[in-house]
């Protein structure tokens, strides 16, 4: 009853909140539909609209399935004008539930082709994060360890106890690293999680849980667990929070377990203002926004000709042939995957 009665409540809240949209006079406003990590410099936002004659209005709301979730429930008369957030793990999702409208923003070209996922042009790369295995250098050194190198790496023995993922069904990095796994073993996926369950991987529900408190290489930390799954910016983000800055990031990344995100934008369909949408959508691809992605949110911009900030530069790592898996395949596959991992790890 009270998971019905919780239902009812979200439900009667969208209708509430979409009763808004609709057609209608063209708005002054241009509403950001997006997840609770979304940062931008108040500068660069101040910028668009000086430039666009608009106000942006930024909707936060949760993570990126709940965002996707929302914007499926309310497709045709949507929250907001543009949703950004969605990656290459629930795209198919919202593809599927007709979300989007096409748009080709002109800095298109600009942007790694690698990144750009629908051929149909209903949503645009911004921004491309990958989730990799972190580790806390100090602690492998006063030990006289050799850290991990590979993903196959830390089923040995001498990294027993020492590892700390996030629950796939709860997290995104945890989703992303266990589609790492299967990208990188293939039919052998659940054998390697049997192999990371005998030998100590403890398991949590979120990436602040795992990394903050669990993970001994965390400014502040009293986690006793060197190996974490973080993301290939960690190091920086390390460097440039910490006073007194040190000389060099104190954690590392495992290149070859890095599996990519891909961060997209799309115009909903039934905005109520699709032309602040596509200047929207425009000034996300510009070198100005761009720019102020890495330090903002931790992530890479999508296009190619937009220099890293130093610390990037210095400590992040980008791999150049980063695990991956089709939106497709995930799709097709999510939701038994995560089950299937849940029998083996958890139960």
């Amino acid at each position: 009853m009270t998971q019905r009665l919780g239902l009812l409540a979200l439900t009667a809240s969208l209708v509430l909140l979409t009763g808004c949209g609709g057609s209608g006079g063209q708005s002054k406003d241009v509403v950001l539909v997006t997840h609770d990590a979304f940062a931008i410099s108040p500068g660069v936002k101040q910028a668009f609209e000086h430039e666009s004659g608009l106000k942006l209005r930024i909707l936060k709301a949760g993570d990126a399935g709940e965002v996707v979730t929302r914007a499926l429930l309310t497709a045709g008369n949507p929250e907001g004008d543009v949703l950004f957030g969605i990656d290459n793990n629930l795209l198919e999702r919202a593809l599927a539930g007709d979300v989007f409208e096409q748009y080709v923003p002109p800095a298109l070209d600009a942007v790694d082709p690698s990144l750009v996922l629908d051929p149909e042009h209903r949503v645009t790369p911004i921004d491309h994060g990958e989730v990799c295995l972190n580790v806390d250098k100090a602690w492998f050194a006063k030990r006289e360890v050799p850290p991990p190198r590979d993903l196959a790496d830390v089923t040995l023995t001498r990294y027993r106890n020492l590892l700390v993922v996030e629950n796939p069904a709860t997290s995104t990095p945890g989703l992303a690293f266990m589609l790492a796994t299967i990208a990188r073993f293939g039919d052998r996926w659940q054998d390697y999680w049997r192999k990371l369950r005998a030998n100590g991987v403890l398991v949590v529900d979120g990436w602040e849980e795992a990394y903050t408190a669990r993970f001994s290489g965390a400014a502040g930390s009293h986690g006793n667990r060197p190996i974490v799954v973080s993301y290939a910016s960690s190091p920086p983000a390390e460097v440039i929070f910490r006073n007194p800055r040190p000389k060099e990031a104190p954690t590392g990344v495992v290149v070859a377990s890095c599996f990519r995100q891909i961060e997209l934008a799309g115009i909903l369909r039934g905005a109520r203002n699709v032309d602040g949408a596509r200047k929207l959508i425009d000034f996300m691809l510009s070198r100005r926004f761009q720019e102020d992605i890495p330090l903002q949110m931790f992530v890479f911009p999508a296009r190619r000709d937009v220099p890293l900030p130093p610390a990037f530069v210095r400590y992040a790592v980008v791999p150049q042939h980063p695990l991956e898996l089709t939106p497709a395949e995930i799709d097709r596959n999510r939701e038994r995957w995560v089950d299937e991992w849940t029998d083996i790890v958890v139960r």
